[in-house]
């Protein structure tokens, strides 16, 4: 078996479970893969010298452990590409709706994997195109949890029109909007009053920021829509993001929003099923009066 292992936000807490993982791999005699940032902080010399540094993920890795919140899955998508490699977040972090794994109950997850008592959950993704070349996205124009337009240096309201397989929706007065996928529909979009979707979902969901139309609200749309976005305001520009990547486009620009080619596969432990984690994460069916 072959498992890569990476670290995107390298603090001390994440770095020592980091290297307990690899310390357990290893004497399972499992064959590891860790990136170049990982290859700096691996202290013992003995584990840095069984363990291979990788540039580009090999097709051939069965799984890619990720250490980390949320914030490190998102970032571990740009590693994963388009490999179909499956992902298994192991949370370092607070919230971590994106990780299967906490670190609290790391070996007896780490054994249910071994046991295969998972399941694989295919993830959609968005795509952006712009009508010019942007370094900053070209690269990897795609999203995990969300694509998202914001107000930039104004405490004006923008308006974002929108338009769904080149049909009229509406014009969004607002802060911005999000379009989110089933996945990010716990992030970014709920704060924002979305609704909460199963990652199974074949939908997205345009979610309003602050709109000042109060008959606007969050609207779910199948994952074949096109979606195409302008927004004009008082300001030169506005920002556009991407998961965490953000930058700034000219007003007017117009911005096409689809569903990515291919999808992204994430570890479910049998012990943390979606609905568990929204039990647990956000205390559903919790009253002190049971």
């Amino acid at each position: 078996m072959k498992i890569a292992v990476i670290c995107p936000f390298q603090n001390e807490h994440s770095r020592g479970y980091a290297q307990g993982v690899i310390e357990h791999l290893l004497e399972r005699k499992v064959t590891v893969l860790v990136d170049s940032e990982m290859e700096h902080f691996l202290e013992d010399p003995d584990m840095a010298s069984y363990a291979s540094v990788f540039e580009s993920l090999p097709l051939d890795t069965d799984f890619l452990f990720c250490i980390g919140g949320d914030g490190s899955m998102l970032r571990a998508i740009m590693t994963v590409k388009d490999s179909n490699v499956p992902i298994l977040g192991i949370n370092t972090g607070r919230l971590g709706f994106l990780t299967s794994l906490q670190k609290e109950s790391l070996n007896v997850g780490l054994k249910q994997l071994w046991e295969n008592k998972y399941s694989i959950i295919n993830r959609s993704l968005l795509e952006v195109k712009l009508p010019e070349a942007n370094e900053a996205i070209d690269s990897f124009p795609y999203a995990l949890n969300e694509i998202s337009v914001n107000r930039k240096n104004t405490a004006s309201l923008i308006s974002v029109n929108t338009r769904l397989d080149d049909e009229p929706l509406t014009t969004y007065w607002a802060d911005g909007l999000i379009i989110s996928t089933p996945t990010g529909s716990t992030g970014y979009s709920l704060s924002s009053g979305g609704p909460i979707m199963s990652p199974q979902t074949a939908g997205f969901v345009l979610t309003p920021i602050a709109p000042h139309n109060l008959n606007i609200r969050p609207l779910i749309i199948p994952n074949t829509t096109t979606i195409e976005l302008k927004v004009t305001g008082r300001g030169e520009d506005h920002l556009l993001s991407l998961d965490s990547r953000i930058i700034t486009v000219n007003q007017e620009t117009r911005i096409l929003v689809k569903k990515a080619p291919f999808t992204l596969a994430t570890v479910e432990l049998h012990d943390n099923a979606f609905f568990k984690t929204l039990r647990d994460k956000l205390f559903w069916g919790f009253d002190t009066r049971n």
